[in-house]
C-alpha cells in the first residue's frame, strides 16, 4: 500500500508535533476501566521461534485476537538480541502454523551525532510484559525510556505505538532503524523450495508468498501477503532475507515525548488486502481511536466475565478468556464466520469441530456474544440438506478429508454431539435474543430429525453412534473409528473392537442406505437427545410453537423411561451403552465418565442418580486427585495418559458437576468444581496455560496447550460454582 502524498505529509507533520506536544505517558491507575493491569503474565507468552515450521505442539505460547491468523510473543529475558521488537510473528499458512522471523521488526536507536548505537540489551530496567489483549515492552535507559505496544485493531492487523519519553533537560536526537530476517528455513518445507520473498514498499516492506500445496505441511497462495507499514515514506533497503527500514531523525524536547504508530498486516485475498487497506488509512488518522476501542473491548470482557462475589479465582477467568481469543480465527477461506478453534498452538487444530464450538459458545456468549452466536451459526453453515452437521471444517474444503490434497482436515464422515440446542439455548439465556432462537430453530430441528433418520438402526427412537455414507468409511474398521469420533471419545474404551463392535446399515424407507450404525446404542447420546428435546421444547414454547412443546415434551418422556429401564444396571449401580439387540447393558467394558450424562440431561431417577453419586465421589473410582477420569479407575483398561482412557476431559467434568448439582447434591458439585481446579498443573500459576486434558493422579497437564474447550469449561466451573 502506498500512501497519497498529501495524506503522507499530514501524517509526518502530525507525528512529529505530536513528539513535541505530548508528555509522558504513565500507567494508569488500576481504576475500573484499567482492570487489564491487574492481570500481568498469566500466560508465558515469551520466546524466540528457531525453525520455521513448528513441531506439533508448538513450542512458544501465541498472542492473538480478534479473529487475526498471525499473532506475536515477547522476548525473554535472556534474548536480548531481540529487545526492542515482538518475536514472530506466527502465522497460519491457511491451515498449519508457520513462523515468518525471529523478529520481524526489531527498532535499532542511535545518537544522532556519533551514530553510535544505543543497545537496548544493555538496558537493566526493563519490562516485558503480556496483560489481556496487550503485549507491551519497557526499557528505561539513561537519557530515554522507550515503550513498545502491540495491540490488535482489526482481524487483520496489529497495531504497534513506538514512545520515545526523553528524560533529559535537552533537546534528545536519535536516529532510528527497524530491521527483520525472514528465518532461515522459511523457505524450506520437506525438500521443497518455498518462494517467500522481501519486497519493498514506499511506507515500509512486504512478504510475498507463493502458490504451494502441500498435504500436511503448508498452503499458500500468490494472492498471501504480510507487510509492515509506516504512516510516512521510508527508505527500506532489502538484501535476500533481510530488510533495513531507515526514518529521518528525530529529535525530541525535553520531557517531551515521540510517539509513532506502524501497521503489522496479514492478508490471504487482494480482496482482503484491498479491504484492510482502507481501514488502515483511517488508523493512521486516527490511532486513539482505535486503541481506545480495544481498550473498551477488553473492559468489557473483563468486567463481564468477573461479576462474582469471590475474587480468588480472578486470574483463570482471565486466563481463560485470554486463551479462548487468541483461538479465535475471522471468515477466511470456507470458514464463513467468526468462530473459535481448539487451539492456535497445535499443528492440527486450526479449524472448527462442532462440538468444541457448542460449549465454547455457552462459555463465550458470557463476555462476548455476538462471537458465540457466530461460532454455532459457522458450523451451520455446511449443515447438510439431510440435516446432518459434519464434524470439523477448515479454511480449504475437500470432501475426502485427510487423503485429499487440500483441506486435510475436512471431515464429513462422522458428526458430533448433539449439543447444538444446549449451545443456543444458553446464548439465549444470557442475550435475551429472540430472533436468535427464530434463526437457529429450523436448522436444530432437522439436526435433531437427522439422528433418528440416520443412526436409529431399529426405529426404536434411541439413537447409535455411526458413521455417514462417504468414500472414507469404506471398511467395517473405518466405520468403527468414525462412530468413535462421533462419540467424540475418540478411543474410548467402549469401543475397543475386540469388544464384538460391529457395523450395521442403515437404510431408508426407499431402501437407500443412509448411514451407518455400530451395535450399540449409547447412553450418553441418548442423554444428549433427551437433553436436546427438552431444550427444543423450551424453544418451541418461546416462539409459541404450542403444538411442537406437546411432541418434544412427549418424546423426551420416552427416552426418559428407556434410557432409565434399559441403560442403568441396577448391581454396579451405574449406567452404561447397551447392546442394539438384547438391549443388556455392557458392563463388561467397565465404567466411563459417559455414564454420568444422564444426571446432566437430569434422566436419571432419584435412586439411580444417588448411585452414581456414590461411584462419583469414590476415591478408587472416579473421584481422583483431579476428579473425572474418562475410565473410571476400577476399569481393566484404565490409562491415566491415554487420550479418552483415564485423563480427565473438563466437559466431560463439568457436565458430572452439573449433573450432581441437578440431582441435588450441590455440596459434592461445589468441593469437586474446587479439587479439579485447585489440582490442575499446582492450581494454574501464573504463566501456565490450559491443556487438552489433565492426568487424573497427579494433575499433569496432557497434549495440547491452550486448549479452547478446556478453557471455556473451566471459565464456567469458576461462574457457576467458585465465584458466586
Amino acid at each position: 500500500m502506498k500512501l497519497p502524498i498529501k495524506t503522507i505529509a499530514s501524517l509526518s507533520t502530525c507525528l512529529f508535533i505530536s513528539s513535541i506536544l505530548v508528555g509522558c505517558g504513565k500507567r494508569p491507575s488500576l481504576g475500573s476501566k484499567d482492570i487489564r493491569y491487574k492481570f500481568k503474565d498469566l500466560i508465558d507468552v515469551k520466546g524466540v521461534p528457531i525453525k520455521a515450521a513448528p513441531n506439533d505442539n508448538y513450542e512458544i505460547n501465541p498472542f492473538s485476537d480478534m479473529g487475526a491468523w498471525h499473532a506475536y510473543h515477547l522476548p525473554g529475558l535472556d534474548d536480548k538480541e531481540y529487545y526492542g521488537g515482538f518475536t514472530g510473528p506466527l502465522y497460519i499458512a491457511q491451515e498449519y502454523g508457520r513462523w515468518l522471523s525471529k523478529s520481524f521488526n526489531l527498532i535499532k536507536i542511535y545518537d544522532a551525532q556519533s551514530g553510535k548505537e544505543i543497545k537496548l540489551a544493555d538496558c537493566k530496567d526493563l519490562d516485558l510484559s503480556y496483560y489481556p489483549g496487550l503485549l507491551v515492552q519497557r526499557y528505561d535507559m539513561e537519557d530515554f525510556v522507550l515503550n513498545l505496544e502491540l495491540r490488535f485493531i482489526t482481524n487483520r492487523t496489529a497495531l504497534v505505538t513506538t514512545k520515545i519519553k526523553n528524560k533529559t533537560n535537552e533537546d534528545l536526537n536519535l536516529k532510528l532503524n527497524w530491521e527483520g530476517e525472514l528465518l532461515k528455513d522459511s523457505r524450506h518445507n520437506d525438500g521443497e523450495i518455498l518462494d517467500i520473498r522481501l519486497e519493498a514498499s514506499a511506507n515500509g516492506v512486504k512478504v510475498k508468498f507463493p502458490d504451494v500445496n502441500h498435504t500436511w505441511a503448508v498452503f499458500t497462495s500468490k494472492e498471501m501477503e504480510y507487510e509492515l507499514l509506516y504512516p510516512f515514506e521510508v527508505k527500506t533497503k532489502v538484501d535476500g532475507d533481510k530488510y533495513i527500514i531507515e526514518i529521518e531523525d528525530i529529535s525530541i524536547k525535553s520531557k517531551k515525548e515521540y510517539i509513532l504508530n506502524t501497521i503489522n498486516t496479514y492478508t490471504f485475498t487482494k480482496d482482503e488486502k484491498d479491504n484492510e487497506n482502507q481501514k488502515i488509512a483511517d488508523i493512521f488518522k486516527n490511532p486513539s481511536k482505535y486503541i481506545k476501542d480495544n481498550d473498551l473491548r477488553w473492559e468489557n470482557y473483563l468486567s463481564n466475565a468477573l461479576k462474582g462475589k469471590n475474587h480468588d479465582y480472578d486470574k483463570l477467568v482471565v486466563k481463560t478468556i485470554e486463551t479462548l481469543t487468541t483461538n479465535w480465527r475471522s471468515p477466511a477461506g470456507e470458514i464463513k464466520r467468526d468462530g473459535i478453534t481448539p487451539s492456535m498452538s497445535y499443528k492440527w487444530f486450526n479449524g472448527m469441530w462442532a462440538w468444541d464450538s457448542w460449549k465454547q459458545a455457552v462459555a463465550v456468549t458470557n463476555f462476548a456474544p455476538e462471537l458465540a452466536k457466530d461460532n454455532i451459526r459457522a458450523i451451520f453453515d455446511y449443515q447438510r440438506e439431510d440435516g446432518m452437521i459434519i464434524d470439523a471444517i477448515f479454511y480449504n474444503k475437500n470432501r475426502y478429508g485427510y487423503i485429499g490434497e487440500k483441506g486435510g482436515n475436512w471431515n464429513e464422515r462422522n458428526s458430533k454431539p448433539p449439543l447444538a440446542s444446549w449451545a443456543v439455548w444458553e446464548v439465549y439465556e444470557s442475550t435475551g435474543d429472540k430472533s436468535f432462537l427464530g434463526e437457529m430453530y429450523p436448522k436444530l430441528v432437522k439436526y435433531h430429525n437427522w439422528w433418528y433418520i440416520g443412526r436409529d438402526n431399529d426405529k426404536n427412537g434411541i439413537a447409535e453412534y455411526g458413521g455417514s455414507v462417504d468414500v472414507l468409511n469404506n471398511t467395517e474398521e473405518e466405520i468403527i473409528r468414525a462412530a468413535a469420533w462421533e462419540s467424540g471419545m475418540d478411543n474410548a474404551v467402549r469401543f475397543d473392537i475386540d469388544y464384538g463392535i460391529k457395523v450395521i446399515e442403515n437404510i431408508d424407507e426407499n431402501g437407500e442406505l443412509v448411514g451407518y450404525s455400530i451395535n450399540q446404542e449409547s447412553v450418553d447420546l441418548n442423554s444428549y437427545l433427551y437433553a436436546e428435546k427438552k431444550y427444543l421444547e423450551k424453544i418451541a414454547k418461546v416462539l409459541n410453537k404450542t403444538s411442537e412443546v406437546n411432541k418434544y415434551r412427549e418424546e423426551a418422556e420416552y427416552v426418559k423411561d428407556f434410557i432409565q429401564r434399559n441403560m442403568f444396571d441396577k448391581e454396579t449401580g451405574f449406567f452404561y451403552d447397551i447392546d442394539i439387540l438384547t438391549k443388556k447393558p455392557l458392563r463388561d467394558r467397565g465404567k466411563g465418565i459417559e455414564g454420568v450424562l444422564p444426571l446432566w440431561a437430569e434422566v436419571a431417577s432419584k435412586e439411580q442418580a444417588e448411585m452414581v453419586k456414590d461411584i462419583l465421589i469414590d476415591e478408587d473410582k472416579f473421584n481422583t486427585k483431579v476428579p473425572f477420569p474418562t475410565a473410571s479407575k476400577d476399569n481393566p483398561r484404565y490409562d491415566s495418559e491415554r487420550y479418552w482412557r483415564g485423563p480427565v476431559w473438563l466437559d466431560q467434568a463439568y457436565f458430572a458437576i452439573k449433573g450432581l448439582d441437578k440431582s441435588g447434591y450441590k455440596d459434592e458439585a461445589n468441593k469437586l468444581a474446587k479439587k479439579i481446579v485447585e489440582n490442575i498443573e499446582d492450581g494454574m500459576v501464573d504463566g501456565a496455560v490450559i491443556r487438552e486434558n489433565y492426568n487424573p493422579e497427579n494433575g499433569e497437564g496432557l497434549h495440547c496447550t491452550n486448549f479452547s474447550w478446556s478453557a471455556g469449561m473451566l471459565y464456567l466451573l469458576c461462574k457457576e460454582y467458585l465465584m458466586q
